[in-house]
């Protein structure tokens, strides 16, 4: 066994994801929230991924309770730096709430703990100054629904100990996880340096007015044979997610973008989570043989 004490720092889609693998997986995992709030929503989405892992791994009751008995809560800082062998962030894809957290973390964690970033659009060099420990930091980034899409890309800094990524292989592979190495900074690492521009390239269409975001989803869907279209995807990431990502970018197009899925996210309309999006769940219209018809 590698690590075995992981902090999640953010209960959002994938980082309460990643907890509840980790703790699924015999590792003791703790969910840190910046409120009581949003350890409620990261407690109600656990819910949600218990009964998918139970149906993909055809999980006993037992292996249930384990897991929780593994996975604990807190808003306590102090108390979910204790004694961590790994702080996993996984919080928003804002640079200032980042650096609030790594800054608050290098006064807390213990000087060796290892702490990695599963933002998907920064890198390691972006962060690593906020951390006081660019030698023990790396990217560490997961696809959605990790109990099946189980990639974890591990992608080192240009301060990264040389051996640090190594260490992620193993404990990759004892989550359940494929590990993939990263050989050199990249954004977005490997799967989103090719899903983002696809995503881009859809939301260029919408936001033009060119076409609506069923009809996008539809021309992808026959003519390539995918089982979702670009905004089946961003329902499935969270529409807080995407306008965080084009909120964070400072160009005229991908402000309007945010503009675009704020006002949808203004209506409560976030996706699977709040079971609305551009499609509603949990029957979406896009899984109706009809839809490509």
């Amino acid at each position: 066994m590698s690590y075995q004490k992981v902090t999640v720092a953010g209960g959002g889609t994938l980082g309460s994801q990643i907890a509840y693998m980790a703790a699924f997986s015999g590792k003791d995992a703790i969910i840190w929230g910046r409120s009581e709030g949003s350890l409620d929503r990261a407690k109600a989405r656990v819910a949600r991924w218990e009964e998918a892992v139970k149906d993909y791994y055809e999980a006993s009751q037992e292996e249930l309770d384990a897991a929780q008995a593994h996975l604990t809560y807190t808003t306590s800082l102090e108390d979910a730096l204790s004694g961590a062998d790994l702080v996993i962030e996984a919080l928003p894809e804002n640079i200032e709430t980042k650096k609030d957290f790594y800054e608050e973390f290098d006064k807390l964690a213990d000087p060796e703990t290892i702490v990695v970033t599963n933002s998907s659009t920064m890198l390691a060099s972006d962060l690593a100054e906020f951390t006081g420990r660019a030698d023990k930091f790396l990217g560490y980034h997961f696809a959605n629904t990790i109990w099946r899409n189980n990639t974890a890309e591990i992608m080192a800094g240009p301060e990264t100990d040389a051996d640090l990524a190594e260490t992620f292989i193993d404990f990759s592979r004892e989550i359940k996880m494929v590990p993939i190495m990263v050989n050199k900074e990249q954004h977005g690492y490997i799967l989103n340096a090719m899903l983002v521009p696809f995503l881009g390239a859809a939301t260029e269409l919408w936001v033009k007015g060119v076409a609506e975001p069923q009809d996008i989803d539809k021309t992808w869907m026959i003519a390539t044979g995918s089982p979702m279209g670009p905004f089946a995807v961003y329902d499935t990431v969270g529409l807080n997610t995407a306008y965080e990502i084009h909120n964070g970018k400072s160009d005229e197009a991908s402000q309007y973008a945010a503009k675009k899925f704020k006002e949808r996210i203004d209506e409560g309309l976030l996706g699977v989570e709040t079971g609305k999006g551009f499609y509603t769940y949990p029957n979406p219209e896009y899984l109706d043989p009809e839809f490509l018809k």
